[in-house]
């Protein structure tokens, strides 16, 4: 039997679904504890840490991949129908292993437009999207699946390599203005921090099954863009009315804007004694500067 109540170590021996930007992240922060993490990719690769899952084409990991499994990280988004394709494929294997944990990435688009109000993970989901009600969906499979899951539901994505600071470079920003709009984010090393913070501590702590993580500072895109420029040294352009702009959007760029929430972060930061790497915006591309040279 494994001991549960032991930190991370050499000895354990994750399988991350989706080496995405979060997933890759996760992986590389979770050896330099000394684990064992391998991440899934859709086809061959020639990285000795990727294994192969692929469920449009039924390309399922080789039983060696399961081997001393003791963690599990889905961070693949439903399918076309809304299911969960790791559920759906490998539910099963899974449930065979002897696992200590099983963590899901979900979205904070599941609780629908809020109209700026605040969200925690006390709120009931309503999402708006076909996209959030197909997470939602996940997310009630992942619970009824009867492993030890934790859910994180997560707003924005950034980090380095994929920020503002490289919106702006590359000439895809575009500075638009809505009347007291405002979204949440996150940096990316927060997400996988925060989840190796939760694992270590899950037999000191409560243990909550969804978890919001957010930094704390909800704010309008247009400060965020507004920094990015003056770290970049370039004068922003002129602002562009959301009424004038969103025709030109993309129907999933326009979804974006329909929605207007603020996520707590209270249950994660304030019960549970997270700290945050990156409190804002400001602190987190502070940090994604240094990768723009």
């Amino acid at each position: 039997m494994i001991d549960i109540s032991s930190p991370l170590t050499v000895k354990n021996k994750f399988l991350i679904f989706g080496g995405g930007f979060s997933g890759d992240y996760f992986a590389k922060s979770i050896r330099k504890l000394g684990c064992i993490a391998l991440t899934s990719s859709r086809s061959v690769s020639n990285d000795p840490n990727n294994f192969i899952f692929n469920s449009d084409k039924n390309l399922i990991p080789k039983d060696s991949i399961f081997e001393g499994v003791t963690h599990i990280l889905s961070c693949i988004p439903p399918d076309k129908n809304g299911n969960d394709p790791v559920l759906k494929k490998l539910q099963n294997k899974i449930k065979n292993l002897s696992l200590m944990w099983v963590g899901y990435l979900s979205t904070t688009g599941i609780y629908g437009n809020t109209y700026g109000e605040w969200v925690s993970e006390e709120d009931q989901p309503n999402p708006l999207q076909e996209r959030s009600q197909r997470r939602l969906n996940c997310e009630k499979e992942w619970i009824n699946s009867d492993l030890p899951i934790q859910i994180f539901r997560l707003p924005g994505i950034y980090g380095p390599g994929r920020s503002t600071l490289e919106a702006i470079k590359t000439g895809k920003v575009k500075v638009i203005d809505k009347k007291n709009q405002v979204f949440s984010r996150i940096h990316v090393a927060d997400i996988a921090n925060a989840i190796i913070y939760l694992i270590q501590t899950k037999n000191k702590l409560d243990f909550h099954q969804i978890i919001n993580i957010a930094d704390d500072e909800p704010c309008s895109q247009i400060e965020v863009i507004k920094y990015g420029y003056k770290l970049l040294g370039l004068k922003m352009p002129k602002k562009i009315l959301f009424e004038e702009a969103k025709n030109d959007l993309s129907p999933i760029a326009q979804s974006f804007w329909i929605e207007n929430r603020r996520v707590s972060n209270k249950l994660l930061c304030e019960k549970l004694g997270y700290k945050l790497i990156y409190k804002n915006f400001r602190v987190g591309l502070d940090n994604c500067l240094a990768s723009i040279n």
